[in-house]
């Protein structure tokens, strides 16, 4: 692999932002520049703002430089809105297109702007694009570690032509160097650039509200790099040192509080660092907090900056008729933008999101309280970002922000050109110390790790366009494999050390003079029938608890029966005990010690502590209670209670001290005289705890080889079971299924097998489809079902009973199991395509207008989807009705190439987008989950 400055530096003096002000090239602009000159692929990691477009916009102009193509690529619909209009300003509106999954304009362009997922369908189908194709811009490439739809970028980057070179931009991560090397062995001599230095330096604050002084306290969170020694106070936590104002002092307070959100807003506007991004991890916050500062009667815009205000919101939703916007809030929504403050999440309609943007990039809306997925690439730089919490729920439970995650926040604080400082705010929290708010701030470390799994429709692909050897050879050059190779080579090193260090102390325990391990249980049994320490065993228990962590999950099958418990909190005592506090599935509260344990425990599993760690809390052991009864991990093993010896203590030949037995004395025995007898019994011991560190890295080194490879063959196994490979060729079910681009794949493609879409109306064809893009996440009461005929419900319940099926061969193979079909959108979606107006699907629901729109959005791609996939024309030709049918009103106004919205709307890959409804999957993860409710529909009684 190459790195750093490749050839001469390029003749460009200086280049335009897009807010119009020239910039002279940094260095890391100049060295990327040069290796693209130079005909080389490049990866380039650099913070957010910092000007890596120029790199890319660069590879554009040299492929029309030399006649050929440029596609560039984004992970979202929203991005790649933008980048086009971004180069239609450059380039002409004659000379660019753009793909997504429901917009095709000029797609014969020689610059094309996709989303990531329409490129990799283009790869798979041969596509005639692919042909004069020199440069692919692969924009956020750092998302090849989402969950869901990181795969992507790495079946793109393994299986494009051999001649297309690439410029993959990507956030900085600390492994930006292993990313290179791997695609320089997939693809060719690869140049890495990495830029560490911010364009705007970052200030970062601690916000706390000090109830007894009366005032917020903002504090630097470092200094001179290190967690500031001042702000530690703020840690204690003195209730009864302060009592509020009135007759006898008041009840006791704490003193220390988490700033209340118009009061955070006002000393940002005192202090001159606004405008400002308020990341809530929650919708209704978002929308609480607007109203608390229109409450407040905060307004932060002149008579001018309404007036212009008006003028931007009036042409995004001039599509839009006056019952919807009565429908979608509208009249508050106003008001909150004319006052210069706004919300932005996933529960809006993107008309509304296109417009809180555009204000805010005008300078119009001071405050825009944001959902974290706004982080994700769009052009929103404030001069300050606020980070509420530093945790988020994930739909399952509440985690700790990653340093990436926020490195991805406040990567928008400090505007190039505009700010000399950037400014980072967290608040004060009761759940969260000052060293963990620092330790974040000072972190610089987030590696990239790859997310690449098989699919069914990988898989089918593969065996379309590929011999088997070849195609095991492409899944070996994934950059999961990648990184599975680097490990088993780490852990190969550190066996045979280990190795070579076991059979030295395997040495130093052989005594001559007799057996070390037969001397030694002599030993223990006279200890343990005296009652006292066990010497060597008990030694080896207290280190064993030692190396225990919070989350271990241990088994203790002893008296009582706890079976599997995890592990709270370990304490170190005076004299070098240990005491651990462990947790039963059914909330039962262990203190266990040495004395509690026949052998060293072992550790079956882990598990991940909900955050805030509060281990004494009862809704802290709820929860871990519940992850431990659902946890699959080990079985029984070490780690048996004493109460489980008394059974075999009669047969260990254990004796009266108080009298001579049949068998030996340990004093007896020869090596009981050794000089060397410690020695050689601290050795045994290390010995010992050794083959078990040595057999737990070899399975992990078995775990870790092969695995995509054996992955993919039972993959491919489990598709041959179905009907869809005949050894290594498709069958006319697999022809359809490499159509088929969703997270339920191989279930549509028997859903089209069977008929189930067959002979329906393109109403019932859009409730049923709905079912595989919607999944219900709220924590309220389920949707009651409704269809328009017995006929329907029962193909809806076919539906669910293919799922388990297939469910349950994925078990018996180890594979992920297909998500089973939700049916609670039907009634929204046949409404909708039967044509009812939005307040009438809406009605008495708890469904976000933003919800709705996006859940529509992927039903039309998946609709799109089936008719290029079912082998029938009428089925075809009705879903393709039903896509029509249902791109209408507000979704066909959310679908319009406008201003850029944020990663929370929607992707561009057809059945490959990030939502699920009712669910945002944004950067790092974060979920916020809806509630819909029952709707009235067309038809309906």
């Amino acid at each position: 692999m190459e790195s750093g400055a490749v050839g001469a530096t390029p003749s460009l003096g200086a280049v335009t932002e897009s807010a119009g002000r020239p910039f002279t090239l940094d260095r890391f602009q100049v060295e990327a520049i040069a290796a693209v000159d130079a005909g080389r692929s490049v990866l380039v990691s650099a913070p957010t703002g910092s000007g890596k477009t120029v790199v890319a916009e660069h590879a554009v102009a040299a492929a029309l430089g030399s006649g050929g193509r440029a596609f560039y690529t984004t992970p979202i619909k929203a991005l790649s809105n933008q980048k086009y209009h971004d180069l239609v300003r450059v380039h002409g509106a004659e000379r660019v297109g753009l793909l997504t999954g429901d917009t095709a304009v000029n797609g014969d362009a020689p610059v094309v702007v996709m989303t990531t997922e329409v490129l990799r369908n283009m790869v798979y189908a041969s596509s005639p694009a692919l042909e004069r194709l020199e440069w692919v811009v692969l924009d956020e490439v750092h998302y090849l570690q989402d969950a869901y739809r990181g795969p992507v970028w790495e079946e793109v980057i393994v299986h494009l032509p051999p001649s297309v070179r690439l410029v993959c931009l990507s956030a900085t991560v600390s492994n930006a160097t292993e990313l290179a090397d791997w695609i320089s062995t997939v693809r060719g001599p690869t140049a890495v650039v990495v830029e560490d230095r911010r364009p705007v330096t970052l200030d970062n604050w601690y916000l706390v509200d000090d109830r007894q002084a009366d005032q917020l306290a903002l504090v630097p969170t470092l200094v001179d790099g290190r967690a500031n020694p001042e702000a530690h106070r703020f840690d204690t936590d003195p209730r009864d040192a302060w009592r509020g104002r009135g007759r006898g002092g008041g009840r006791p307070r704490r003193r220390y509080a988490t700033p209340r959100r118009v009061e955070v807003v006002e000393l940002l506007a005192e202090r001159d660092m606004l405008p400002a991004l308020y990341f809530i991890f929650s919708r209704a916050a978002c929308d609480d907090a607007v109203s608390a500062c229109l409450g407040a009667g905060l307004r932060f815009t002149e008579t001018h900056e309404r007036l212009r205000i008006r003028e931007i919101v009036e042409r995004h939703v001039e599509s839009l008729g006056d019952d919807d916007l009565g429908v979608l809030g509208y009249d508050r929504w106003l008001a909150g933008l004319e006052a210069g403050v706004a919300a932005h999440h996933a529960g809006m309609v993107p008309p509304f999101k296109e417009a809180v943007e555009a204000c805010f990039v005008e300078g119009l809306v001071k405050v825009v309280f944001a959902t974290e997925t706004l982080a994700l690439g769009i052009n929103m730089p404030a001069r300050t970002v606020v980070i509420e919490k530093l945790t988020k729920f994930t739909g399952e439970r509440h985690e700790f922000l990653t340093p990436g995650q926020y490195t991805q926040l406040t990567g928008r604080a400090g505007r190039r050109g505009i700010d000399e400082h950037g400014h980072a705010v967290v608040l004060w929290s009761p759940f969260v110390t000052f060293d963990e708010v620092a330790g974040l701030a000072a972190s610089r470390s987030f590696r990239l790790t790859s997310a690449f799994r098989p699919t069914y429709n990988m898989a089918a692909n593969l065996v379309r366009r590929y011999s088997a050897p070849e195609a095991h050879r492409l899944l070996g050059m994934s950059f999961a494999q990648y990184q599975a190779d680097a490990d088993v080579a780490r852990l190969e090193q550190r066996l045979g050390q280990r190795r070579a260090t076991l059979e030295a102390l395997r040495a130093e325990a052989v005594c001559e003079r007799g057996d070390v391990a037969g001397y030694r249980a002599l030993v223990e049994g006279e200890r343990e029938a005296r009652g006292g320490p066990r010497g060597g065993r008990s030694s080896a228990v207290e280190d064993g608890l030692r190396s225990l962590r919070p989350g271990d999950v241990l088994w203790l099958d002893g008296t009582g029966g706890h079976g599997r418990v995890a592990v709270l909190s370990v304490s170190h005592r005076k004299g070098g005990s240990v005491r651990v506090k462990a947790l039963t599935a059914h909330r039962r509260v262990l203190g266990l010690g040495a004395a509690d344990f026949d052998e060293p425990p072992e550790v079956v599993g882990t598990l991940s502590l909900p955050v805030p760690y509060t281990p004494s809390k009862p809704a802290f052991q709820r929860q871990v209670a519940g992850d431990l009864e659902r946890f699959a991990g080990g079985g029984p093993g070490r780690g048996r209670t004493r109460g489980d010896r008394r059974g075999r203590r009669d047969g260990r030949g254990a004796r009266d001290p108080g009298r001579r037995g049949t068998g030996p004395w340990a004093d007896e025995h020869a090596v009981h005289g050794c000089p060397d007898r410690d020695r050689h019994l601290r050795a045994l011991r290390r010995a010992e705890r050794l083959e078990r560190e040595l057999a737990d890295t070899e399975r992990r080194v078995r775990a870790r080889s092969g695995s995509l490879v054996d992955t993919f063959d039972r993959v491919l196994e489990l598709l041959e079971r179905w009907g869809h490979l005949d050894g290594w060729a498709l069958t006319p079910r697999g022809e359809q299924l490499v159509r088929i681009y969703h997270e339920c794949d191989l279930l549509i493609a028997e859903a089209l097998e069977e008929g189930l879409l067959d002979d329906l109306d393109p109403a019932s064809t859009a409730g049923l489809t709905s079912s595989f893009v919607y999944e219900q996440r709220s924590s309220g009461p389920e949707l009651e079902p409704w269809f328009p005929d017995r006929s329907v419900e029962d193909r809806a319940v076919r539906l669910v009973e293919l799922a388990v099926e297939i469910a349950a061969d994925e078990r018996r193979l180890g594979l992920p199991a297909t998500r089973t079909p939700d049916p609670a959108f039907f009634p929204l979606a046949h409404a909708w395509a039967a044509g009812d107006d939005l307040d009438h699907v809406l009605a008495d629901e708890e469904l976000s207008g933003g919800d709705f729109v996006r859940t529509v959005k992927q039903l039309i791609d998946l609709l799109r989807q089936l008719g290029d996939a079912a082998s029938g024309p009428a089925t075809s030709a009705t879903a393709r009705r039903a896509a029509d049918a249902v791109h209408r009103g507000v979704v066909a106004a959310s679908s319009a190439i406008g201003a850029a919205t944020d990663g929370d709307d929607d992707t561009g890959g057809a059945g490959t987008d990030d939502t699920a409804g009712g669910v945002d999957r944004g950067a790092g993860g974060v979920a916020e989950g809806a509630a819909p409710t029952r709707t009235s529909g067309s038809g309906r009684s």
